[in-house]
């Protein structure tokens, strides 16, 4: 395929595909947790780590995970600890690491508009192979602490104090997945852009969960989604010459769309052989989830 013959398809391909997997993977417990927007927030203050890399002559992929995870805890402290002032706090913190990142990138020799343009809305030629091992390498952390700890995250996800009353350690938990979707934006923003990425972590989620009923079957939806879709764009980027990110996000959204359509007759077939729910509180990573979203009840973000 022409597609193939050309090494930085060949790259962009390879970080669709990773990017694909890792942000509905960290999306779904964001998700659950009422937190859709929180990727968006890392995105603006990944930015000042971008204008960082730049500044310091260093792989703006590694500079912006470091600045994008001390942003995420600091959100999450924020959320615990903020109350009344909270959203105030992070606005200034949203829009501060948007304005610093602005402000390096211009300041550094090698930064230019077009240099953000790529890191805002994704670029398929800027991917090089020091970018792509980044991508590979927190990626397999992503997916690591997203499969592997994934009944402890759910339990904090679901409910914080039923999962405090068995034991778990709810507040590392939480700046966990803090964490993780700090790792997530800076895999996703060399593809997707740091502007869309949040996106891509909601929208397949939100797809899935139109016709899956457990937390297992709407995890391996949401990664499906996530890699058909960013594997398509990436590819209708290539031949149309239309910017990835934006291409891999409305092709998500006519996922979401397609699937809610799909999803209204699923609910009256399933109506009429209703199983009564688990007790509350009970679900397992595999089971039913009372509290995750179900056909026709409109989405919860």
């Amino acid at each position: 395929m022409e597609i193939l013959e050309t090494a930085f398809m060949q790259r962009a391909l390879l970080a669709a595909l990773l990017v694909g997997i890792t942000a509905p993977a960290v999306g779904i417990y964001l998700v659950q947790r009422r937190q859709a927007l929180m990727g968006d927030g890392i995105g603006h203050v990944a930015m000042t780590g971008v204008g960082l890399g730049f500044l310091l002559s260093t792989n703006p992929i590694w500079m912006a995970t470091v600045v994008s995870v001390i942003g995420a805890v600091a959100m999450e402290l924020i959320r615990a600890y903020g109350k009344t002032r909270g959203d105030i706090a992070l606005a200034m913190l949203f829009y501060g690491g948007m304005a610093g990142g602005v402000l390096l990138i211009n300041l550094s020799d090698t930064g230019s508009t077009a240099n953000l343009g790529s890191f805002l809305f994704g670029s398929l030629s800027t991917v090089s192979d020091a970018d792509l091992t980044a991508i590979a390498v927190l990626a397999a952390f992503v997916m690591l602490v997203s499969v592997g700890l994934r009944r402890q995250l759910f339990a904090v996800s679901q409910d914080e104090e039923f999962a405090r009353v068995t034991g778990l350690p709810v507040r590392a938990l939480n700046l966990l997945i803090a964490v993780t979707a700090a790792v997530t934006v800076s895999v996703a923003m060399r593809v997707v852009g740091l502007l869309l990425v949040s996106a891509l972590m909601v929208v397949p989620v939100a797809a899935a969960q139109q016709i899956s009923r457990s937390f297992k079957a709407t995890f391996a939806l949401a990664v499906a989604i996530g890699v058909i879709v960013s594997l398509a764009g990436t590819t209708t980027s290539y031949y149309q010459d239309v910017p990835p990110g934006a291409t891999i996000v409305l092709l998500a959204i006519a996922v979401f769309i397609l699937l809610t359509a799909v999803a209204a007759p699923l609910a009256k077939r399933r109506a009429r052989h209703h199983v009564p729910p688990a007790a509350p509180g009970r679900a397992e990573c595999d089971s039913e989830l009372p509290g995750m979203r179900q056909p026709g009840d409109g989405v919860r973000a």
